[in-house]
């Protein structure tokens, strides 16, 4: 970034910059992971990313929300959804990234951290298309349980190209998946869906079901096919493969009632729809609906996490920008005392969530006991975390810009509206929190595991040491004493993990200046009170090239 000063004191916009290569945390997580075979893709990736071309289509994605269409001209049924056409460039650039099948096609070393590093960039671009992107490559794993539909659905899921036609998926060179779970009376208490599968009988590619009910939220209902809970009257919830089109060629009866008008995440369309009679495929087994399509919900809590992390590097990103450019009392703004601190703690907070992100996004390649244990433990509590942080955060950056930083015509109004979508979608804060517990008293070595390993990176760090030890003793006690505490546990335990990774990934600056602020008491919700080290300018040079 360039600190030349404007005759108006305006800030030059943020364009034509590499979001990859001015990220030194991100490069070295990448080369960390043994992903260095991706580094020139993802040096072209950022120059695509930063690009001012980019940016008007996300601008245009956003400002031109979808269009439900329900019915023809002659009035027949149709259920279209039209976009601008920035939207499919959207799509596009995430399909040929790599977001939507990249761990599954390529087995190379650190192939998930590559893939994380796609996600974030694309992220702090334009998040709505990550939505169907993100769990077209989630459903991958859960798809692999019906074998016969799988190896028909493969090739147009590896393919690299978007198809945006709407027509049955055999004449389509790629497909994109969505997730339909839950229900207007029950929300995350999938537990309470009332919508039925009626068995059919046996098909080519397995036990096939009229599928009859609703979904409150349905999201990116254009998508191909979804993954969608529905209870048969045997064994009560199970998990469906619906398809848009009947392999017959005909329109499957997924009426969508509405568009849901969202907060952000406009680019991206969310629905609520009715099945009457919808032709689908059991996944996995019968009654076993909830656990086969929660395994897709924890690929895209990673993609959570990773996302939030962008949120939060993309606000950094403006602050410094705006704050490099913009003078006041003879200064630059970045050269005020309380504006440097500021900084240095939003510099803190990006950098250790990019550290969490691609650290949990590399591990998902892994099968060793402490990575199997680290995933079951570690992403609620990172979902929680940078979720929560990017809220924060983005309202802080906002703030930065001042009233420039309250309109619609600049990057950063966009960004808060997006920040909070992350921590609700897959599961709001409390739910993550729950599921933290959950995992301790469903494998309780996996949380001595991960309180081993992170007590032994710490070994030097009192407060942090002292951290870990209290988690252990508070996980001691019973389930039922904790929940009142859940929120607690998290945030320590997000905060302890995200030390240990500082202290192996940081410079020593960073390391100390992360836990003096984040294990002082005095740190709590109010970003700014310390940035934990005298030399700020260190922090804001550590993360910006």
């Amino acid at each position: 970034m360039s600190t030349g000063i404007h005759p108006d004191n305006q800030v030059p916009e943020l364009a034509d910059y590499n979001v990859y290569t001015s990220d030194p945390v991100l490069r070295r997580a990448v080369q960390r992971a043994g992903a260095g075979w991706r580094d020139a893709e993802l040096v072209r990736q950022g120059a695509e990313y930063g690009s001012a071309a980019a940016l008007r289509m996300a601008e245009d994605a956003e400002h031109s929300p979808p269009e439900l269409q329900t019915h023809s001209p002659n009035g027949e049924r149709i259920d279209f959804v039209k976009f601008h056409p920035a939207w499919h460039e959207a799509m596009a650039m995430a399909r040929r990234n790599g977001i939507t099948h990249l761990p599954y096609v390529d087995d190379q070393p650190g192939n998930w951290a590559a893939y994380g590093a796609s996600l974030y960039m694309h992220s702090q671009i334009e998040s709505g298309s990550t939505c169907p992107s993100t769990m077209t490559k989630a459903s991958i794993p859960v798809l692999q349980r019906n074998q016969a539909l799988f190896d028909a659905l493969w090739p147009k899921l590896a393919d690299a190209t978007h198809d945006a036609r709407d027509i049955p998926l055999e004449g389509k060179r790629s497909m994109t998946l969505g997730m339909g779970m839950t229900e207007k009376q029950g929300g995350s208490d999938v537990r309470t869906n009332l919508t039925r599968a009626e068995p059919l009988g046996q098909g080519a590619w397995g036990e096939e079901y009229a599928i009859t009910g609703h979904k409150w939220f349905f999201s990116a209902p254009m998508c191909d096919a979804h993954l969608v809970l529905a209870k048969t009257t045997e064994r009560g919830a199970s998990c469906f493969y619906v398809p848009r089109w009947r392999p017959d060629g005909s329109k499957n009866p997924i009426h969508i009632q509405r568009l849901k008008d969202k907060v952000g995440n406009r680019s991206n369309s969310s629905s609520e729809v009715e099945f009457h009679g919808a032709w689908g495929v059991l996944l996995g087994e019968e009654g076993r609906g909830i656990p086969t399509i929660i395994e897709m919900a924890t690929y895209t809590r990673l993609d959570n996490v990773l996302s939030s992390a962008g949120f939060l590097r993309r606000a950094y990103a403006l602050a410094l920008h705006h704050a490099r450019h913009r003078w006041a009392f003879g200064k630059a703004l970045v050269e005020q005392p309380a504006m440097a601190e500021l900084l240095g703690d939003i510099a803190l907070e990006s950098q250790a969530a990019t550290l969490l992100a691609m650290d949990l996004a590399a591990r998902f390649g892994s099968q060793q006991p402490l990575d199997l244990a680290w995933r079951r433990l570690v992403t609620p509590a990172a979902k929680f975390w940078n979720c929560k942080r990017a809220v924060h955060v983005a309202a802080e950056a906002m703030e930065v810009h001042g009233g420039n930083g309250y309109v619609e015509t600049g990057a950063i109004g966009r960004l808060f509206r997006e920040a909070p979508v992350n921590s609700i979608w897959e599961g709001s804060g409390n739910v993550m929190c729950l599921d933290v517990l959950r995992a301790v008293s469903r494998n309780p070595d996996d949380a001595h595991q991960v309180l081993d390993h992170l007590e032994t990176i710490v070994a030097d760090e009192a407060p942090v040491r002292a951290a870990v030890q209290q988690l252990r003793q508070s996980l001691q006690r019973p389930p039922a004493e904790l929940e009142r505490e859940a929120r607690r546990i998290t945030q320590r335990l997000a905060l302890c993990v995200q030390a240990a990774l500082m202290l192996q990934h940081a410079s020593a600056a960073a390391a100390g200046a992360f836990i003096a602020s984040r294990f002082d008491a005095d740190w709590g919700p109010v970003v700014g009170v310390s940035a934990g080290t005298a030399d700020v300018a260190a922090l804001l040079d550590e993360n910006w090239l």
